[in-house]
């Protein structure tokens, strides 16, 4: 009997064959088919609800069991794609992608392959002597402990929130009350503009040159009433910027103009980024509370995101998060203290940030040969391409099934020069496939720009 069917899901009842039907641990038993080479690449397991009608296992423990699959790195839930068998682990460079539809390169979503295993930093973390005390901790001593050896500055208080975008609005929150200009470092992620309308607040772009934001549009931002002003230091969705030492030094001048304007920082990328970027917090640590986020490098279930800064403004930040009762589970805090200081968790993030530092340069590369404008900052996770009518360009791209970003949306004011956004991490590591997709690309940049005439 054929494992897989024609549309190359894994046919439920020949699993049940080869697994004995509920005995037995079902992680185990497929990881054991994957090996052996009788569950291949590219193949699709069967659904929750398939296989739970067809074994005694039930729907939360194949859930589970395809979940500890996923971070073991045989298999990869994609969405609208299914869960997919993976190659081995040293061959995921040539895995690629089998095709185009249900990819989306719209949402700077991690590559799950490349992400290192939770399990044991899991374990890691129930061993601690205040598990389950009553009360809570805004930080516990191990996360601050792992984290505070590559601060760039010497924060007031530390804290953390559930994923990095929590904590970015909850510091901005804290530091503009509803009807308050909010100054941005352009380009960001379109739900960070979203949300700050949501909050009654109301945005002002900084535009950036290839030093980083512009201390004249800064100023202009911050003379209009703006009191805060949100800063990307590491610049992950820039154009083609990076922030520079002495844009730094530029920037502080002009903040040193406006005493009562806060500084909140957005490392949304954490331990992906090379370096550390460089901070504002040396020249007003009463006035910047910096963000880090470790859900792109670690996996979306780690949920612990770092804020370290100004007292007064983590202080406002906790009172506003559920009305001042909100704290983060202390396992999570300590699985990512665990993550933080792990050999394997390090090396599993360098090699993702060199896969997508290499995806990035490949569909840039590839755009740009076949006459394409591409363009994507140093440390950026998004590709963006110069098109003629943006809305036309998306609309084309969709009726092939690929689905990317309106550049539009990450702008407070759309720019002059219309833009794609394609994020890098999704992309496949076979130069033939991000061929394809550019063939793809540069076929709807050249259909959106044609004019017709009755």
């Amino acid at each position: 009997m054929s494992a897989v069917l024609e549309s190359e899901i894994v046919d439920p009842q020949w699993l049940v064959e080869r697994i004995g039907g509920g005995a037995g641990d079902l992680a185990d038993a497929v990881a054991d088919l994957i090996r052996s080479g009788e569950l291949r690449p590219g193949d699709r397991l069967p659904t929750v609800r398939a296989l739970a009608q067809s074994t005694d296992f039930s729907v939360g423990a194949i859930v589970s069991a395809w979940g500890r699959l996923q971070d073991q790195g045989f298999v990869q839930t994609r969405r609208r794609g299914g869960t997919v068998v993976l190659p081995p682990r040293d061959t995921v460079p040539e895995r690629g992608i089998p095709n185009w539809r249900g990819v989306d390169l719209a949402q700077n979503a991690p590559d799950l392959a490349l992400q290192p295993s939770l399990s044991e930093a899991l374990l890691s973390s129930l061993d601690a002597e205040t598990l389950n005390v009553f009360g809570r901790e805004l930080m516990t001593e191990r996360l601050r402990d792992a984290v505070a050896q590559s601060w760039p500055f010497e924060p007031e208080a530390w804290a953390t929130a559930g994923g990095g975008t929590e904590a970015l609005l909850l510091a901005v929150e804290a530091a503009a009350p509803p009807g308050t200009i909010v100054a941005v470092d352009e380009p960001l992620g379109p739900g960070v503009l979203d949300t700050l309308r949501d909050l009654g607040l109301d945005a002002i772009g900084v535009a950036a040159d290839c030093h980083g934001p512009r201390p004249d549009a800064l100023d202009a931002a911050l003379t209009a009433g703006a009191a805060v002003f949100v800063f990307q230091p590491g610049a992950p969705f820039a154009v083609d910027h990076e922030v520079s030492a002495e844009r730094i030094d530029e920037l502080a001048a002009v903040l040193q103009l406006h005493p009562d304007v806060w500084i909140v920082e957005d490392d949304s990328i954490g331990p992906l980024e090379p370096e550390q970027p460089p901070s504002l917090g040396g020249s007003f640590p009463d006035r910047v509370v910096r963000i880090r986020s470790y859900c792109k490098a670690y996996g979306i279930d780690v949920r612990t995101s770092v804020l370290g800064g100004s007292s007064t403004l983590i202080e406002r930040a906790m009172k506003v998060r559920s009305h001042g009762v909100g704290s983060n589970s202390r396992i999570l805090q300590n699985t990512l203290a665990h993550l933080i200081t792990s050999a394997d968790a390090e090396r599993a993030v360098s090699t993702a940030h060199e896969r997508y530092v290499a995806r990035r340069a490949a569909l840039v590369k590839a755009l740009i040969d076949r006459g394409i404008e591409a363009l994507a900052g140093p440390h950026s996770l998004v590709v963006w391409v110069r098109v003629t009518d943006e809305t036309a360009s998306l609309v084309a791209l969709a009726r092939q099934g690929i689905s990317v970003g309106a550049g539009s949306r990450s702008f407070v004011q759309a720019p002059v020069q219309q833009l794609l956004r394609l994020s890098a991490t999704q992309l496949p590591d076979d130069d033939e496939q991000i061929g394809q997709l550019a063939d793809v690309v540069a076929g709807a940049v050249a259909e959106s720009s044609r004019e017709f005439f009755d």
